[in-house]
């Protein structure tokens, strides 16, 4: 005979009305309410709150009440599972907290909004009560649970572990989460390594240089930087673009970026023209030289120093055209003039001014007379250009200021005035006899560290695009601008100069079976 109302109620009267020592010799009427989950809509959502109130008492049949609750989260009617799954922190006591975080876990797949928030507030409840314990649950089912559970546990982790506070985050805790994270990069796409970084650079733990160490030794291994590169391989253009993406914040004086650089200077650059880029729009080139860029300041001692600087001078060249030759007037045809490829000079060139510290007599001794012949006349040919184009720029932006400089147009033109300014102050450098390696500049997409001591003042144009001084600035991530093209009003200089909507905060191209390869044999098996 089914359960009803009135039976749920008088039982429930039983246990409430017993004494503590005499609880549990009301073991019919626990049953009974267990029972009730075997009811009408009524029926199920009272037992969803009368189960776990008397759970503890009832040790031997912890089992069946777990079970019973398990059924109501799983009802077709989401009032109920909902019901259900705000109950079950109440279940999460001493070795049950593993089974309760395993469930809830894997009832973050639902696709009802409501559900899934109750579930995601469950599961920080049960943090509260034993963060290891319920991490253990996550682990789990990210290591062997189905594809759409591992997603979103590991979403739920890169987005609710860093709200946690410190008393339930201990040294323990986050110590374990490094742990089983690593057991997780094994085997990974893209866009789960990009969430999971997420995750262990925000432990607190890891926040020394020892542990910022640590992160980076983790993309390395995610990078495969002992292999060569395979420049037609997408997804190795991809994952290596990714992996020096999360790698970078990471950089500094102390943790140094030597085998990034090394690895770029040994075998991207040879490959620069030849790299298929993994995104349609993207420029490829541009970009793993802005990224080369950004790493050159915190490259530490180099093996092969002079065969990488040689390399960077290499391709500075490609990049630098010569003067066009005069025809008979003496005059240059106009169809002939090369353009100036002001963003690539800025990032090889600012490359080669952070490597040629290191070896600063390159230039003098490491270079023959005909080769530095060859390249002081491109230097004073792109010097030239640029004057032209600064001078354009700075009559364009003439007496903008405030909403007047929003404009798209403007904001470019800004952008393409550091990057000019830029590389003038760079080759004032090498101009010097001997070259200097001395200037500082701050990359026209990074932005410009203002100093507290000076009083606010609306910039001008000419002032946001002069290349100052910087100390490296750590940010979460990387940020990259939309894209930008600047046509200069003469038409002789072209330049890409903006920045590329690329990283779109560590996202991954769409597909399972893309990215870092695919997992297990449920078509997302590694395929790198």
């Amino acid at each position: 005979m089914a359960v009803t109302i009135e039976d749920l109620y008088r039982n429930y009267g039983i246990l409430a009305d017993a004494s503590k020592d005499n609880l549990s010799q009301h073991k019919d009427a626990y049953q009974v309410i267990l029972d009730g989950v075997k009811g009408g809509p009524k029926e199920k959502r009272l037992a969803a709150q009368f189960i776990p109130k008397f759970f503890s008492s009832f040790p031997e049949l912890a089992d069946a009440a777990i079970n019973a609750q398990l059924d109501l989260c799983e009802d077709e009617d989401v009032s109920i599972r909902r019901q259900a799954i705000k109950e079950l922190p109440r279940f999460a006591t001493g070795e049950n907290i593993l089974r309760v975080a395993d469930i809830l876990t894997q009832l973050l797949q639902t696709d009802d909004t409501a559900e899934f928030n109750q579930v995601n507030a469950s599961l920080i409840s049960i943090f509260k009560i034993d963060a290891k314990g319920t991490l253990g649950g996550l682990f789990s089912q990210i290591l062997q649970g189905e594809d759409i559970v591992r997603e979103r546990a590991i979403k739920f982790l890169s987005a609710k572990l860093k709200t946690l506070p410190e008393d339930v985050m201990t040294k323990e805790v986050e110590d374990y989460v490094f742990a089983e994270t690593k057991k997780v990069l094994e085997d990974v796409t893209g866009e789960e390594f990009v969430l999971l970084m997420r995750v262990v650079s925000g432990l607190r733990v890891l926040q020394t240089v020892n542990g910022r160490q640590q992160l980076v030794e983790l993309v390395v291994e995610q990078a495969f930087l002992e292999q060569a590169l395979n420049p037609a391989d997408p997804d190795t253009v991809d994952r290596l673009l990714q992996c020096t993406r999360q790698a970078l914040p990471l950089f500094s004086k102390n943790v140094h970026s030597t085998r990034f650089v090394t690895y770029f200077c040994e075998h991207v650059l040879p490959n620069l023209s030849a790299l298929t880029s993994p995104v349609a729009e993207l420029d490829i080139q541009l970009e793993v030289l802005k990224l080369l860029a950004e790493m050159s300041p915190f490259c530490g001692d180099m093996e092969k120093l002079e065969a990488n600087v040689n390399m960077l001078f290499t391709k500075l060249l490609e990049f630098m055209p010569l003067p066009p030759e005069e025809v008979e007037n003496g005059e240059n045809s106009a169809n002939e003039e090369p353009k100036l490829q002001f963003s690539y000079v800025e990032c090889l060139l600012f490359s080669f001014h952070q490597l040629g510290k290191k070896l600063p007599d390159f230039l003098l001794d490491k270079v023959d007379a005909e080769r530095l012949k060859d390249f002081k006349i491109r230097l004073q040919y792109f010097a030239r250009g640029l004057q032209v184009y600064i001078r354009q720029l700075r009559v364009a932006l003439q007496g903008k200021t405030g909403d007047a400089l929003k404009t798209e147009e403007n904001k470019i033109k800004v952008v393409a005035l550091k990057i000019t300014n830029n590389i003038n102050v760079l080759i004032k450098d090498l101009f010097h006899n001997p070259p200097s390696f001395k200037s500082t500049v701050t990359l026209s997409w990074k932005p410009v560290q203002k100093s507290e001591a000076v009083a606010p003042k609306r910039p001008s144009g000419e002032e946001m695009g002069s290349g100052g001084s910087t100390k490296k600035q750590i940010s979460p991530q990387p940020r990259r601008d939309a894209r930008q093209i600047y046509n200069p009003p003469s038409g002789k200089y072209s330049a890409t100069i903006g920045n590329f909507n690329y990283e779109q905060r560590g996202g991954f191209r769409g597909g399972r079976g893309r990215g870092f390869g695919t997992r297990g044999n449920r078509s997302r098996g590694r395929i790198y």
